[in-house]
């Protein structure tokens, strides 16, 4: 009678666990589509962020009325929402600083 006992404690045991392991990999592969979807979406956000970044700059005039070259300058976006062009050079010594800070 023990015996039988343990035997069917270790089945149900074995049964629970490959039981888990279904319902593990379901959660996997919802995960896996839920990846899938944050990374197009991501996509599509750094997309639509590079063409707000090149529409931008293709309005921007500097004080003599020529265009701004997005090569040397970035737009920079500060926490009370105020927006600024600033030259590239600034604009990495600034994040090394911001980096040092943190």
């Amino acid at each position: 009678v023990a015996a039988q006992k343990c035997r069917k404690r270790k089945l149900n045991a074995i049964l629970n666990l490959e039981e888990d392991v279904c319902n593990l990999q379901t959660q996997k592969e919802s995960l896996k589509k839920e990846h899938s979807q944050c990374s197009k979406s991501i996509n599509q956000i750094k997309q639509k962020l590079n063409n707000l970044y090149h529409d931008i700059f293709s309005r921007l005039r500097d004080d003599q009325g020529r265009p701004v070259n997005p090569r040397q300058y970035v737009i920079h976006c500060s926490s009370n929402g105020s927006v600024f062009l600033i030259p590239k050079h600034l604009a990495k010594s600034e994040q090394k600083q911001d980096n040092r800070k943190e």
